[in-house]
This record gives structure tokens, C-alpha cells and sequence, in this order.
């Protein structure tokens, strides 16, 4: 499958889960704080390549795969790459530097649920939201018991790997998952005529 399809297929799935995330903020009222970039800041986050390969063809199609693929192997922080912190000591406020383009655990972490042991679905989400929100935490936790519909992490990583299955099996430390996603566009157009007949940028 060309990547650019695969890409498309992927931004097609992160529609959907928009979507769907979206509808499931209103009806429950749960919310991020403006500004808080605690969870991106977690240097323990595990990521497929597939998820970004989205981000990794807009950074070849602009010119900075290389650049950013350099940088990737020459740092030595664990906090995701994409993420900026306002500051160095207050690396809990910042914000995605490419919104448009993370990834799926991105999206999905706050506003989906896993299933415990039980079988039971437990919203995913941050202890800021369970505490400062926890009336409405505790609602949407009945009411998702009760059957409304909450997008499930298990479901959407599923449909990735329908996507393509060795890219979206891969889990790995995200910047490593960033980097695996840059390499795999690097390499496919190695040998092959860019977007458009667009010229070698990389």
C-alpha cells in the first residue's frame, strides 16, 4: 500500500475519534485545563510508528524529516519531541507544537476507556480531571456504566492494525516511535517519485 494512502486511512480513523471524542465531551462536560501539559509531559509514553506517520509525511513534505530525524537521535529526554513546555521549570504547562498531527494515544488518553479485569469499561484519564472535576468524573463513570458510548483504546488500536499491521504492532518509547515513523517515509521515498512530482526535499 503507498504511504500516502495509508497516511490518508489513518487521518480517516483520527476523524472518526475526533468526532466521536468531541460528542462525548459535551454530553459529559469533562474537559482539559487550558494550558496544562502534564500528561504530554510523562516520559513513560509508548507509541506506535503508524500513528505518526501522518506527522512524519508532513515533516518530509516540508523539508524538515532530516532535520527533525538528527534531532531525535541526538537527544537524550524522553518526553515526547513534539511537546513544548513553557518553560524549563514548568515543564506541566505547554502545549503539542503539531496539534493537527499526534497521535492516537494523544487522542485518545483523557476521554477513552479500558476494560479492567472484570470486563468493566474504566474511563482513562488524568488525576487533574478525576480531582478537579470529580462531579462530573463520577457522573460520566455511572452513565458509561450505564451505556453511553465512550470510544475504548483496545477498539481504535484494533483498526490501526488494519491499517498496517507491523507499524501499528510496534509499541515503543514515543520519541523512538517518532523516529521509526520519519525513517519508514525516508526510506519509502528513497527510491520513489515524490508527492506530486514534487522535488527531493528531504
Amino acid at each position: 500500500m503507498a504511504i500516502e494512502h495509508k497516511v490518508r486511512q489513518v487521518e480517516e480513523l483520527f476523524d472518526r475519534l475526533d468526532f466521536e471524542i468531541s460528542n462525548f465531551k459535551s454530553e459529559t462536560k469533562l474537559h482539559c485545563l487550558t494550558g496544562c501539559g502534564k500528561c504530554c509531559s510523562n516520559p513513560e509514553i509508548d507509541a506506535s510508528p503508524l500513528e505518526f506517520l501522518p506527522w512524519a509525511l508532513h515533516l518530509f513534505l516540508n523539508g524538515k524529516a532530516e532535520e527533525t530525524l538528527l534531532e531525535l537521535n541526538n537527544t537524550s529526554i524522553t518526553t515526547c519531541h513534539i511537546y513544548r513546555p513553557l518553560a524549563l521549570l514548568e515543564e506541566y504547562n505547554g502545549s503539542c507544537s503539531n496539534y493537527r498531527y499526534r497521535g492516537l494515544i494523544c487522542r485518545l488518553f483523557g476521554y477513552a476507556a479500558n476494560r479492567d479485569k472484570y470486563g468493566k469499561l474504566r474511563l482513562a484519564t488524568c488525576k487533574i480531571i478525576k480531582e478537579d472535576q470529580s462531579e462530573n468524573f463520577n457522573n460520566t463513570e455511572e452513565a458509561i456504566s450505564k451505556g453511553l458510548y465512550v470510544p475504548i483504546f483496545t477498539d481504535y488500536y484494533m483498526q490501526l492494525t488494519q491499517i498496517d499491521y507491523h507499524l501499528a504492532s510496534i509499541i515503543l518509547p514515543i520519541n523512538q516511535a517518532l523516529k521509526m515513523a520519519i525513517e519508514e517515509v525516508l526510506q519509502y521515498y528513497a527510491y520513489r517519485p515524490f508527492p506530486d512530482g514534487m522535488a527531493n526535499i528531504a
